[in-house]
């Protein structure tokens, strides 16, 4: 039997990139899986690709950063399938910029997406997880969050309070069965890093022992342990993927 056979997992920002992998690599391993993303086509054409494998998928358009949103995306994950498994904080947007340029509506919405956006969604699944006395919880933090980065001070501030709020959920309710853990990737090839300049990627790799960006699988492939059985015995901890760049 697949890990992941009668388990039932939400991906937040699914639709591509990072989260569409890990929403793939969930439902190949036996997960039903609501894919959640911002952009309503986006969201169905995600769900249509796995399906059209013969995997479980269905797609919920939701703003995490909106509450109401968020309640009905849970809402709509019990209609179809009437559990909630494990939930994927994969949600978040940049909006790059040095601190004394930055400006306060970045500053904000960047905090909502990533940081409020993954509160809505964990305040949302942890009753029903609680009532099922298991569940897992896997936030996606970045390596912005652990060491920070030039012109990033409000994606690395989101992505380091994640890492504080995962600890904290996992002290909170481990004794309901239910493991919280994040994931901080370093730099992965995706469309968020496909604008760097041929010399940012050059001076990167150099910086990275594996010489190479990650790929969303990479990142995928954690989560999916993290998501599983054999990673019961593991809560409030930090997964970091990164080629190596930080140690």
């Amino acid at each position: 039997m697949r890990p992941l056979e009668g388990k039932v997992a939400i991906v937040t920002g699914g639709a591509r990139g990072i989260g569409f992998a890990i929403a793939t690599r969930l439902a190949d391993e036996g997960g039903s899986v609501v894919i959640s993303d911002l952009n309503q086509e986006a969201v169905d054409d995600a769900a249509r690709k796995l399906t059209e494998k013969g995997l479980s998928a269905i797609a919920v358009r939701a703003d995490v950063a909106s509450s109401d949103d968020v309640k009905a995306m849970v809402a709509a994950t019990l209609t179809q399938w009437g559990r909630v498994d494990i939930l994927v904080n994969n949600a978040g947007i940049t909006r790059d910029g040095l601190l004394l340029r930055m400006k306060d509506e970045d500053w904000d919405a960047v905090i909502s997406v990533n940081l409020k956006g993954s509160y809505h969604c964990i305040k949302a699944v942890l009753p029903l997880m609680s009532k099922q006395r298991s569940g897992r919880i896997v936030s996606i933090s970045s390596i912005a969050g652990v060491m920070g980065n030039a012109g990033q001070a409000n994606y690395a501030a989101s992505k380091a309070a994640l890492i504080g709020l995962t600890k904290t959920v996992a002290r909170e309710y481990a004794s309901r069965g239910i493991t919280v853990n994040a994931v901080a990737p370093g730099f992965i090839d995706t469309a968020m890093t496909a604008p760097l300049s041929p010399a940012v990627r050059e001076g990167l790799l150099k910086e990275i022992p594996l010489a190479r960006l990650g790929s969303p699988e990479d990142i995928a492939h954690a989560v999916l342990f993290l998501s599983s059985d054999q990673a019961g015995y593991i809560t409030g901890q930090v997964i970091h993927v990164n080629g190596g760049m930080l140690m």
